[in-house]
């Protein structure tokens, strides 16, 4: 069959088959969170935020409230249990079976998530208040109170899993968001505090160091041209885990963005030392 041949056969199958469904926003913001820990090999070979939403897909997702959320953005990872290789089985879950993909859904590392959402609620300052999804709305469609442990990759033998929670924050017709992005000991990022923090998301800006204690902490002040978040905070601690905190003070594109970010940048700095976000 020569090239055109092929060309011809492909819009025979394409017109005769019938197209899907339009996808909803719940599923949207689903396979958003399904993609998120992919992004970092994808942010590494592009060079530029254009170019990694135009091949990989968007850093916001539909929000059914309105507007879009602001997310991570999706990426693919070179090869692994999602894309042919199967070498590599996902981690085992509590019914004895593998996942089905990435996120963990229930057992202990789904529990971390857990916990880890819990601790960022705890520290949403006086002054703030942390609105909350409906009781009833399926987890796949959250935006205000979301949280994932989703599996990275094997070293060694070693599972290493990631840990991201997210938590609306509101003050007067505002609302923003704070962010904690938890990593195993193990993980292969950066170790410089400011190289550290603009590794978080693939997001570049004015960083500078804080020092909480005996840590030093990169502090990003200022992004760059990505307005996913305003501010964020990156440290590894001594045992190797890495804890990222952010801060942005719009949540999506419809509704009023936050008048003053709820934590200054020693603030920012200190949380990402403190140990409830020292996950082991």
């Amino acid at each position: 069959m020569n090239g055109e041949e092929l060309r011809d056969a492909l819009r025979s199958e394409m017109a005769s088959t019938t197209p899907p469904p339009p996808l909803s926003t719940g599923a949207m913001l689903g396979a958003a969170r399904r993609a998120h820990f992919r992004r970092r090999a994808v942010w590494a070979s592009l060079g530029s935020a254009a170019v990694v939403l135009a091949v990989t897909g968007f850093a916001a997702v539909a929000n059914p409230g309105g507007g879009r959320v602001y997310q991570p953005a999706g990426g693919g990872l070179p090869a692994g249990p999602d894309s042919g290789d199967t070498k590599q089985a996902w981690p085992t879950g509590p019914d004895g079976r593998p996942q089905e993909d990435r996120t963990a859904r229930a057992g202990t590392k789904h529990d971390q998530g857990v916990r880890l959402l819990n601790e960022v609620v705890s520290v949403v300052p006086a002054g703030y208040t942390k609105p909350d999804d409906p009781a009833n709305q399926p987890a796949e469609q959250r935006t205000l109170r979301t949280h994932q442990a989703q599996f990275e990759d094997k070293v060694n033998g070693v599972d290493l899993w990631s840990y991201m929670s997210s938590v609306a924050v509101a003050q007067g017709n505002g609302t923003g968001r704070v962010i904690v992005e938890v990593h195993d000991a193990g993980n292969p990022l950066p170790t410089e505090p400011c190289e550290l923090a603009q590794n978080f998301w693939g997001m570049q800006g004015e960083c500078q160091v804080e020092t909480i204690g005996a840590a030093k902490v990169g502090v990003v002040v200022r992004p760059d041209s990505d307005d996913r978040l305003d501010q964020w905070s990156a440290y590894r601690h001594p045992d190797g885990v890495v804890v990222f905190v952010a801060q942005g003070a719009r949540l999506d594109e419809n509704q009023p963005a936050l008048k003053n970010l709820p934590f200054s940048v020693p603030e920012l700095a200190a949380l990402a030392v403190d140990e409830r976000f020292h996950l082991k």
